[in-house]
């Protein structure tokens, strides 16, 4: 999968790197951009890409323009598992993610070092993300402000079980423990499984209203008909694989197929999930009866 990579050592005393995955193919104005901003506010902050098979300039713009940052150059596409890829390489104990249009505020990655070394078990963070140049909160940050979940007493903040890549920071050896983002789902809510993996395995997953991130997408990065597609058929997967079969059979098999019927992402969405579920029968493992509370507690009021 790995073609080439330039590794840069991190800086003595770095805490946090930053994993950038070209989250859109052949960006290379919008990394530059992206890359100039998290240099300008941690100039020493070790940052890795993660080039996901682009064919434009955006390989040979990170080796030319920014010396300091490494490069991990994937022969094709691997979806969001290729942050698996520099978290593998980082050599900090905290790795944050951002996108091609995303990046960490002043001050932010410091904050996130500083509440993972008070609170041993918070295996991921999920910042506050402002959107766009009015910097209005993303609708996510709101609802996870308010978790059903609460907030346990050796957190930082409420247990959270959906959050934004892009803005999320995570405990290296914690991602790693779990396996990272999975192979299977590849792109559109592939958070949700990495937190149920977390919480699975004994590690927090809490919202920091304190760290904050910028997300600024293109105008035009609307919810396609095959976002949605694939945004159905990894809730599916994600329930076979950790869900009991009541919840995997009843509140996503089903209701996708009822919704196949009228919608069209619904019917692009079933037969994918249908090809890989024997894969996801494979990796199924149920959440522990205390997780699965919780889980059932958020979606009782339909909150993340």
């Amino acid at each position: 999968m790995v073609i080439s990579e330039r590794l840069v050592p991190a800086s003595p005393g770095a805490h946090t790197s930053v994993v950038v995955m070209t989250m859109t193919r052949d960006r290379a104005e919008g990394l530059a951009h992206m890359l100039n901003k998290l240099a300008d506010l941690s100039p020493n902050t070790p940052v890795i890409v993660v080039d996901n098979g682009s064919s434009d300039e955006t390989a040979q713009l990170v080796l030319d323009e920014f010396p300091r940052v490494s490069l991990v150059r994937l022969r094709e596409n691997a979806g969001a598992p290729a942050r698996n890829v520099g978290v593998q390489r980082a050599q900090t104990p905290y790795v944050a993610f951002s996108d091609d249009d995303s990046w960490w505020a002043q001050g932010a990655l410091d904050e996130a070092a500083r509440r993972f070394e008070d609170h041993p078990r918070l295996g991921l963070l999920a910042a506050r993300t402002l959107v766009g140049p009015d910097e209005h909160p993303d609708p996510l940050t709101t609802l996870t402000r308010d978790s059903p979940m609460g907030r346990a007493t050796d957190l930082p903040g409420p247990t959270v079980r959906g959050f934004l890549a892009c803005s999320a920071v995570v405990r290296r050896s914690a991602f790693l423990h779990v396996g990272g983002f999975n192979d299977l789902l590849f792109f559109m809510g592939e958070e949700t499984m990495l937190a149920y993996d977390l919480m699975a395995a004994g590690w927090g997953v809490a919202y920091v209203e304190e760290v904050t991130a910028h997300h600024h997408p293109a105008p035009s990065r609307g919810p396609s008909s095959q976002r949605l597609a694939m945004e159905e058929r990894n809730s599916v997967l994600t329930a076979w694989m950790r869900r009991p079969v009541k919840v995997a059979l009843q509140a996503t098999t089903a209701k996708l197929a009822a919704s196949a019927v009228t919608r069209h992402p619904s019917r692009g969405a079933l037969p994918q999930a249908l090809r890989r579920l024997p894969s996801a029968l494979r990796q199924r493992s149920v959440l522990p009866e205390a997780v699965e509370a919780q889980v059932r507690l958020v979606e009782s009021g339909d909150r993340p």
